[in-house]
């Protein structure tokens, strides 16, 4: 098969002012966009042509001679998740299911909301902090580079890409401020319950 870029789920313009729709064009239209384009390059007269992303990522995982696969498959996946882990008027306290968890397993919103800002703040260098259900749980966790849960049977519910090149335009080296605005104005808690009832 042939990947293509998604469609975001939003307008360009519509994070705005928490994130500009220049920062869209580059990050979607030219980051996001040369993944896919990288991906099919490489798959392209493969065993792996044939195979879904899911099945790409979980095929290359750990395979040093596979690792340009493993990266531009993972990344495309990465950044389709985070495009819907926000939404316009987004952010705040959980509802649905998942806030039941949340208390659970953070004690509340205001613990979550630190543990993430945490594991965003303090991925070294380039990559993503998520909110995963594991083993029936919920956890925080952080991954480098492209690196991503589902390459190790976890369930991804929301993430956010701490890569400079999500936030550098709107707030240079200021990432703290960025994963809070994030956890403020511009998490899915829609998208976080949406995954959780189809794990």
């Amino acid at each position: 098969m042939t990947f293509e870029l998604p469609s975001l789920p939003y307008a360009a313009n519509a994070l705005q002012p928490y994130i500009a729709e220049e920062t869209f064009g580059f990050h979607y239209g030219k980051h996001h966009q040369a993944y896919v384009t990288n991906l099919n390059g490489l798959v392209a007269g493969t065993d792996l042509a044939s195979k879904s992303l899911e099945e790409i990522i979980q095929a290359t995982a750990g395979a040093p001679d596979k690792a340009g696969i493993f990266n531009n498959a993972a990344q495309v996946w990465n950044h389709t998740f985070y495009w819907n882990s926000m939404k316009p008027a987004g952010g705040g306290a959980p509802t649905g299911a998942i806030a039941a968890l949340i208390e659970t397993a953070f004690g509340g919103y205001a613990g979550f909301a630190e543990a993430f800002k945490a594991a965003a703040v303090g991925q070294f260098g380039a990559g993503w902090a998520w909110l995963i259900l594991d083993a029936g749980g919920l956890k925080i966790v952080k991954t480098g580079n492209a690196d991503t849960p589902i390459a190790y049977g976890q369930t991804p519910l929301l993430t956010i890409d701490v890569w400079e090149h999500a936030y550098y335009l709107d707030y240079q080296n200021r990432r703290p401020d960025y994963v809070q605005t994030f956890l403020d104005h511009l998490l899915n808690w829609d998208f976080a319950n949406a995954n959780l009832a189809a794990a």
